[in-house]
């Protein structure tokens, strides 16, 4: 098993012994770890549905139409009840990483940037130079104030308080909001680090402009909603799947038919078309 893999795994394991042991005593150990557990996946699911799946592909990306009330919705309640990230500047520099990958002016992460220094770039990334987000749902009331430095910093508050009118434990409450977040660091060194590392993972295409690989393993697939299909993506950023073979597992793609299937969101005309070279025979969408 890869140190990556082994890693979140160890991240889950811990959450949820952590979760057991600092549940209310009337709760007991299994309840506590129980509910601890359903709340990473729910802030999980929640974080890939909005960063992976709606403002990656819908969003920067432009392969996915989404339901625009969707998209504002999904931002709110994400902003609100799970981890708050500010969709202007990560769609800004999402753009800036695809534009200078691994090279200056990439925020996320130079060529020989390390370990530790990615990590400290997850939270504190490179400054954009350049502002590539000019998009018009950004000029939105919804945007204009979710992308506030003030909502920003209420939404830390708002989503411990949320966690807090559920459990009612200050202590279990704090135990559990910093877990999930500790998980959702390591979701993000999955993108930035591990797969941006030519040691780790594979390439579908020799790309020699950029460092990006494929981390095709269960848990790096599921837990980043196939951004971890890096290699894949940097090759084709305007295809609507990560995946471009059939016998790649892509569970960010299965969320999007699902998605799809309830009215939510079709594909746009770039996303929609298959590219050449690609090991698909078709789009599958």
């Amino acid at each position: 098993m890869k140190i990556y893999s082994v890693t979140g795994y160890s991240l889950i394991a811990i959450h949820v012994l952590a979760s057991g042991l600092a549940a209310p005593e009337h709760w007991g150990f299994v309840l506590g770890a129980t509910v601890g557990f359903l709340y990473l996946v729910f802030i999980w699911f929640l974080g890939g549905l909005y960063l992976s799946d709606v403002m990656h592909m819908g969003v920067a990306h432009k392969t996915l139409a989404f339901k625009e009330w969707f998209i504002k919705v999904v931002t709110i309640f994400n902003s609100a009840a799970g981890i708050y990230i500010n969709p202007l500047t990560w769609v800004n520099r999402h753009r800036h990483h695809h534009a200078f990958s691994d090279h200056e002016n990439d925020p996320n992460k130079l060529a020989d940037d390390g370990f530790w220094k990615t990590m400290y770039l997850c939270i504190f990334p490179y400054r954009c130079k350049s502002s590539l987000a000019q998009d018009a749902i950004f000029k939105t009331w919804t945007f204009r104030l979710v992308s506030s430095s003030v909502f920003g910093l209420v939404s830390q508050f708002v989503s411990f308080a949320v966690l807090w009118v559920l459990v009612r434990d200050w202590r279990y409450t704090l135990v559990l909001w910093c877990s999930v977040r500790v998980f959702a660091l390591w979701i993000n060194m999955v993108q930035n680090y591990w797969t941006h590392d030519r040691r780790f993972g594979t390439r579908t295409y020799d790309d020699e402009h950029d460092n990006a690989m494929n981390l095709g393993e269960w848990l790096p697939v599921t837990a980043s909603f196939s951004a971890s299909l890096q290699n894949n993506h940097h090759h084709f950023p305007n295809f609507l799947r990560t995946s471009h073979d059939a016998s790649e597992y892509d569970f960010g793609f299965l969320t999007v038919r699902a998605m799809k299937a309830m009215g939510l969101v079709k594909a746009t005309s770039s996303g929609a078309q298959l590219p050449a070279g690609v090991a698909l025979k078709e789009v599958g969408f």
